[in-house]
């Protein structure tokens, strides 16, 4: 469970220079999509890390943040219906945990950022073309890749 704390709170660092070059717009919600296997009730230990990283960066929810949780209750084959609904509600950011979350919201949009909490494999899988250079709009963490096993 920590681990996964961990990596919400690194793709927090990932996606707060972005929106800190823009914070200072008067009025300006983010809308932060989290594409999840688990419900919010299993998961509310990394939310609540996630929210708190936020609020030290200074997003506030209610003020300039808007928070849009999406859970397949872990059934993977719901993740396409969930990534487009957040990409048809205009969402700012997705942040997805896991390689079925991830290849769903990088077939929903190339133009939304995606931040990956964590996948197995992101290059085998074809989220990213390379891991020092991701290129389109997916970036984050990966767990063990198949290069460092030798290590």
């Amino acid at each position: 469970m920590r681990l996964i704390g961990l990596a919400v709170i690194l793709a927090v660092g990932l996606l707060a220079a972005p929106l800190a070059t823009e914070a200072q717009q008067a009025g300006k919600v983010y809308r932060i999509s989290m594409l999840e296997t688990r419900s919010t009730a299993l998961n509310a230990a990394n939310i609540d890390g996630f929210r708190q990283g936020l609020r030290e960066l200074g997003y506030k929810e209610g003020q300039n943040l808007e928070l849009v949780y999406r859970s397949s209750d872990g059934r993977d084959e719901r993740f396409p219906v969930l990534a487009n609904e957040l990409v048809n509600l205009g969402v700012d950011l997705i942040l997805t945990r896991g390689t079925p979350a991830s290849l769903a919201a990088k077939r929903a949009t190339a133009t939304i950022p995606v931040v990956m909490a964590a996948s197995g494999d992101p290059v085998g899988t074809g989220i990213v073309s390379s891991l020092a250079r991701p290129g389109g709009n997916v970036t984050g963490l990966s767990r063990l890749h198949e290069e460092f096993a030798d290590v």
